[in-house]
């Protein structure tokens, strides 16, 4: 006779610790009918087969359950089920739409949007690949007619048509143990999606040219099919093998995060205020908010007073400047604050907040009255590119006429005062010969805060080879950025274009003088890392890479600081 006693069982259980690795947490959009949120049983059962713990999403449109939600999971799987209203995406219903789930279509189109801003991994499935395309831009039809039936009478679990996938895709590359670019799958759809949208691109079809898979075109791993998966056994398998391994990925980035201070070293978000931005909102006119910087992870970022050549009266505009960030911090104190050096920086994140630090662009803020410096510096600023795109009295600019030859006898002095003060000399912009000038003048080390490599980009505002190995000689930091003009000169440049900079920039260096200063909203941004929101993905691609998690934290911040603390020390 079978025993059940569960006080054995649960002996055995914890006979050892821990009772069970932590697995990666796999939320699934239930179904819902008949006052039931429910789910059929190859979807949690294939995800526990990949690996993963799955947990049921209810159909719920509240934002503060799917923040919750979204916060508890590390990856979504969008199951399978009824046609979603075309109302989303400005259609009426035509006569062979079929039943809608009113219940399920706006929390999934929410949940999909939100997990998407979150970087979180997606699978989707049937009508889940349409909620991804429908809540992302796309389009889907609502009904396909053409020489193949899609909508098939046979068991779930038979393969009743083919489809040809790209060669060069993760769904490629997921199936290539097939050697083929033909797969067979199973068929139960009358909706398909017509226009992926642009953060989507068509990799499988049917013969008929119905698309039969998306996924992300811009590095993400986000994946949608038009069959099932859930309903194919080990066939169906690999594609769950995939999710649950990069809601692993995730899992550690998210962790990451957790444990380093994570610092863009230079953000132009000021320069929209005239348009009446709001940083507390998910704004779409600005890179940088308070919501992308938390769904991107992202801890700090040094917000610089630019200003362009001629500006009447520099000082009382960098002045305006800093007036509307403090009142910017203010109306947001609960979530945000000011910090003028490292340990300010950890103990806000600490504390839960954001970090905004202060740095000048342009070296034209002081006026040419040294004693502004002082005033700067009082008012919290941790650096001062000493140019911009054209030489002042300071220095000549990369992008200038070399009116002094580098360094002006008053640059010299700025220097000097800077020095004294604890500000930190930064060069993005500057000359080579002004940027040797400094080098040799500066009694600390200098920084340069969005600058890529010249050896991969043949820009004059990039850094020679020989130019950075100066720099980490000395002492100093060079920070990657994110302008597409200087990661690559002709065709659209991407994160890869933006980590083999970084990684040149390492190999140069080496690891203890590199970071990242994206120049978001002073036209930096590119795809994989266009927002705030995606930082997340600069991490995951270090930790693809296997830096350690010291390594990373010299990358993300940790360098810089290491000289601004240097800086500030010195100061007289």
């Amino acid at each position: 006779m079978m025993q059940f006693d569960l006080n054995a069982i649960m002996a055995d259980m914890h006979q050892t610790f821990p009772v069970a690795q932590r697995r990666p947490v796999i939320g699934i959009t239930g179904n819902y009918g008949d006052l039931t949120c429910k789910l059929g049983e190859g979807y949690y059962k294939q995800v526990v087969a990949a690996g993963g713990v799955p947990l049921i999403i209810p159909p719920v449109a509240d934002a503060a359950v799917l923040t919750s939600i979204l916060e508890k999971v590390d990856a979504v799987l969008l199951s399978g089920g009824a046609d979603i209203n075309p109302l989303y995406q400005g259609e009426d219903p035509i006569p062979q739409l079929g039943g809608i789930n009113s219940e399920r279509d706006l929390p999934e189109l929410l949940l999909a949007r939100m997990a998407f801003h979150r970087q979180l991994p997606m699978l989707g499935i049937c009508r889940g690949i349409q909620t991804l395309a429908m809540a992302l831009g796309g389009k889907v039809a609502q009904h396909i007619s053409t020489n193949i039936k899609h909508s098939q009478d046979a068991d779930r679990s038979e393969p009743t048509h083919s489809v040809s996938i790209e060669k060069d895709s993760t769904l490629y590359n997921i199936y290539s143990g097939n050697q083929s670019p033909t797969l067979y799958v199973n068929s139960f759809h009358h909706q398909a999606v017509s226009e992926p949208g642009e953060h989507f691109r068509v990799v499988a079809k049917a013969n008929d040219g119905v698309i039969e898979a998306i996924e992300s075109a811009e590095f993400k791993p986000i994946l949608g099919v038009q069959w099932h998966p859930e309903c194919m056994g080990e066939s169906g398998l690999p594609l769950f093998r995939w999710l649950v391994d990069e809601a692993e990925k995730f899992q550690k980035a998210k962790l990451m995060h957790h444990c380093v201070l994570t610092l863009d070293t230079h953000c132009d978000t000021p320069m929209f205020f005239p348009q009446n931005v709001d940083f507390g909102s998910r704004d779409p006119r600005i890179l940088v908010d308070l919501h992308k910087m938390t769904e991107g992870r992202l801890d700090a970022t040094i917000m610089v007073a630019y200003l362009p050549q001629p500006t009447e009266q520099p000082k009382q505009f960098a002045d305006n400047i800093f007036d509307k960030i403090e009142v910017m911090v203010a109306r947001n104190s609960d979530y945000l604050a000011l910090a003028r050096t490292p340990e300010e920086l950890w103990s806000n994140k600490y504390a839960g907040k954001k970090s905004i630090m202060l740095g000048i662009e342009n070296g034209i803020a002081l006026d040419g009255d040294l004693k502004n410096l002082r005033h700067f510096k009082d008012r919290g600023i941790v650096y001062v590119t000493l140019c911009h795109n054209g030489d002042n009295e300071i220095c000549d600019s990369a992008r200038g006429n070399q009116t002094h030859g580098g360094v002006s006898a008053f640059g010299a002095q700025v220097i000097s005062e800077m020095n004294r003060l604890g500000i930190m000399v930064d060069l993005s912009h500057a000359h080579e010969k002004s940027f040797y000038d400094a080098l040799e003048l500066s009694k600390t080390p200098i920084v340069c805060s969005h600058s890529s490599a010249r050896a991969l980009c043949d820009h004059p505002r990039n850094l020679t080879d020989d130019q950075m190995r100066a720099l980490a000689q000395k002492g100093g930091v060079a920070q990657t950025t994110l302008y597409h003009g200087f990661l690559k000169k002709d065709g659209e440049a991407t994160i890869l274009d933006a980590m083999a900079h970084l990684e040149h920039a390492i190999d140069v260096m080496g690891i203890d003088h590199v970071g990242l200063g994206t120049d978001f909203d002073g036209d930096g941004g590119i795809r994989g890392l266009a927002d705030a929101s995606e930082l997340l993905n600069f991490t995951r691609q270090l930790l693809a890479r296997r830096f350690s998690r010291q390594d990373i934290q010299k990358i993300w911040g940790g360098n810089f600081l290491r000289v601004m603390q240097q800086v500030q020390q010195a100061a007289e």
